[in-house]
């Protein structure tokens, strides 16, 4: 049975002290919350939290020699097995931290790693964690050739005239080759699911967001399904799409996407990049919100800088400040003001889903359009069309057939160019 594994936080004091300066001075808030989220969503009990400067990091220890030997008479005081820095490490610091405490020690992307790896689901998701865990190991070689088989599960042994370290590289990068191939079909698959809605003409929403900001909450809310969802990180990693109707019979497909995080790690920024294409091709985006977060501008900017980097930052957005049920008057007074056009709502309540609906549908009435036809009787299989795909304002039959006015997508509109009546 593994075991239970007791971690010490280390992270930045004076980011710390700058935090607490920010915030009212009854504040319970805690600059350290994302990483003791992380660290307990990881399946690790917290044994303590250490602040150090980090405004200078030593090349060896990235923490100076005195507080690496302070934090290695902390884990034996705490009988901790674990330290986990919210920040990036070196392959030397981290060897050489863990000879000073004697612990194991990861860095924060090791730990968001070990999250994705615990949450993915499907085929897709695992092969998107397994292919960012190579790419960090690749990284990670230098100096650790005899350690590899232990770190990366039996990586192959020494091959003639190679040295273990070169071995272990030429089989990761081959491993690597054979992950992308198998996310090159996924893709494929993906965008012949891309073009069938463009035939169908129904137009993308796509969730983006702060992780646990509760965007599946959401989806399940306006799909009515279930899928899990909680007070954890990452909780959601796979693709989730589902056909909603937001009013006057306007057909959407909803999808979510693995929340952002600051510091996201780039190796999962690369292996995710066929689940987070979707952004690409979204209609609308909603940005969902924590409304509640410690730092609420902060996840709104990571949010808007990783659009930014899927050049997706000028696609139509609506933004929606939720768990809006645990805010004071005071506080969505000062959120108003931060996020003018922001739109309060509570998905784990359903407050102001009509509203949310509402605002989705005015974002997307450009792409339709009013138009009037003439409907022979022996092609009702078109009137079925236009009701199934948009909304019938007027219909009036006669003896040569249906004239009909209706509010359809122009691509439908296009389409039915024979039965339009020209006025």
């Amino acid at each position: 049975m593994r075991e239970k594994e007791l971690a010490i936080l280390v992270s930045d004091r004076k980011y710390c002290l700058r935090f607490y300066e920010s915030l009212d001075s009854e504040s319970d808030h805690d600059p350290q919350e994302e990483l003791k989220q992380l660290t307990k969503t990881a399946g690790a009990e917290i044994a303590d939290c250490i602040r150090f400067d980090f405004l200078s990091p030593t090349p060896n220890f990235f923490i100076g020699k005195g507080q690496a030997e302070k934090l290695r008479d902390l884990c034996r005081e705490k009988n901790a097995n674990l330290v986990i820095f919210d920040h990036e490490l070196s392959p030397a610091q981290q060897r050489n931290l863990e000879e000073v405490t004697e612990t194991k020690v990861i860095d924060r992307t090791q730990l968001i790693l070990d999250i994705f790896a615990q949450h993915a689901t499907s085929k897709e998701g695992e092969i998107q964690v397994e292919l960012a865990q190579m790419n960090y190991l690749l990284t990670r070689l230098t100096g650790k050739g005899i350690e590899l088989s232990r770190l990366g599960g039996g990586i192959g042994t020494r091959g003639p005239g190679e040295t273990k370290l070169e071995y272990d590289r030429r089989k990761i990068r081959k491993h690597i080759t054979l992950l992308n191939k198998k996310l090159k079909k996924i893709s494929l698959h993906r965008e012949l699911q891309r073009e069938k809605r463009k035939e169908n003409m129904i137009p993308l929403v796509v969730l983006v967001g702060y992780t646990n900001s509760g965007k599946t909450t959401l989806i399940n809310r306006l799909s009515a399904e279930n899928f899990p969802h909680g007070d954890k990180l990452f909780l959601t990693l796979d693709s989730v799409m589902r056909r909603i109707d937001i009013g006057n019979n306007q057909k959407v497909i909803l999808a979510d996407t693995v929340g952002f995080i600051k510091g996201l790690p780039h190796q999962l920024m690369a292996s995710f990049k066929s689940t987070l294409e979707e952004v690409n091709y979204a209609d609308v985006l909603v940005h969902v919100i924590d409304s509640a977060s410690v730092d609420v501008e902060g996840d709104f900017k990571v949010a808007v800088n990783v659009l930014e980097e899927l050049h997706a930052s000028d696609k139509p957005i609506v933004t929606f400040l939720n768990k809006a049920d645990k805010l004071t008057v005071e506080q969505k007074r000062e959120l108003q003001r931060i996020f003018p056009d922001g739109i309060f709502i509570s998905a784990l309540n359903g407050n102001n889903m009509e509203l949310l609906k509402s605002k989705l549908f005015q974002l997307l009435k450009s792409r339709r359009e009013i138009v009037k036809f003439s409907i022979p009787f022996e092609r009702m299989d078109v009137l079925s069309m236009i009701h199934s795909q948009g909304k019938i304002i007027l219909k009036k039959f006669e003896n040569d057939g249906v004239k009909v006015t209706a509010e359809i997508p122009p691509a439908l509109s296009g389409k039915l160019n024979q039965y339009k009546i020209l006025e």
